[in-house]
């Protein structure tokens, strides 16, 4: 009794904070004459519990219609162009 009342708060709780946790965000879309921009934000606890940087270059893995997937990049150490100020 006491071993399935702890597989049930154990499991509730991993179901709460990894699998029904969610940030609705709207997707914004700014017209001009001759383009369109689309634009998601990340909310600010997404992207600090992902530890994003500045910069930082990702990739948007489309599964399907209803899936997408933001897949962190290798970082390229060494190859990065920096600029000298004059």
């Amino acid at each position: 009794m006491i071993l399935s009342l702890f597989f049930v708060i154990f499991i509730s709780s991993y179901m709460t904070r990894y699998l029904d946790m969610g940030f609705p965000t709207k997707i914004q879309l700014i017209k001009r004459a001759k383009s369109e921009q689309w634009y998601i934000n990340f909310p600010a606890a997404v992207a600090q519990a992902m530890e994003f940087e500045k910069g930082e270059v990702v990739e948007w893995v489309v599964e399907d219609k209803q899936k997408m997937t933001l897949k962190r990049l290798p970082t390229q150490q060494g190859n990065e162009v920096k600029k000298k100020l004059l």
